[in-house]
């Protein structure tokens, strides 16, 4: 589910966006799994009635536990953008947290020792204003995005501190290239940017 282009500014673009790190769906993963051995269980030691209400009942806490969980994983969305970092979520209701990038003064990230395995982790952003801090949690290779929010700040106050004049199109199609290589970007993230930028002239 995209971020809705209607949402930017005019001049404002999508740098990067993603869900939560897939490992906030091991609790539901976790639990298939072991609903698969009580079913298993279940048709071998009950009979009958018994054994129908215990799949049934077995079945049933999976869903109960692990809907909630997968919904909150599928509408939360991560954005960043050239002027804000976003944070969405919520099925029926929606709830949202914006940052614009020039207030953002800290971004610290932590992960534990499993999440280092997967490449996951949090990221604690300071802002000033009546935001403080900021905690997003579950996020995909934290320190490439701490690096990344970094890199799109500088150039946003570099945009602002010239009283709002773009450079050119050579120049940000060159300083994509470099976030490219140093691999703050990906090739498909690139080739998007690319594609925005051209359609700008």
């Amino acid at each position: 589910m995209p971020y809705p282009e209607r949402l930017l500014s005019p001049d404002e673009s999508i740098v990067t966006q993603f869900r939560p790190h897939w490992q906030a769906l091991l609790i539901p993963i976790g639990g298939g799994v072991a609903g698969l051995v009580a079913i298993v269980l279940a048709a071998v030691f009950l009979e009958g009635t018994a054994m129908l209400l215990g799949i049934v009942g077995i079945v049933g806490i999976w869903l109960l536990v692990s809907v909630r969980i997968v919904a909150d994983w599928w509408t939360t969305q991560y954005v960043l953008t050239t002027e804000r970092v976003v944070r969405r979520a919520g099925v029926f209701s929606r709830s949202g947290t914006e940052i614009p990038l020039e207030v953002i003064n800290n971004v610290a990230f932590s992960q534990g020792f499993l999440e280092r395995l997967v490449r996951s982790g949090d990221l604690l952003i300071e802002s000033a204003g009546e935001t403080g801090q900021s905690r997003f949690t579950d996020i995909p290779d934290p320190e490439g995005m701490q690096s990344q929010i970094y890199q799109v700040r500088e150039r946003r106050q570099l945009l602002l501190n010239s009283g709002g004049t773009r450079t050119s199109t050579a120049d940000e199609l060159a300083k994509l290239a470099d976030l490219r290589d140093r691999g703050i970007l990906s090739a498909q993230e690139f080739e998007d940017q690319k594609r925005r930028l051209l359609e700008q002239e």
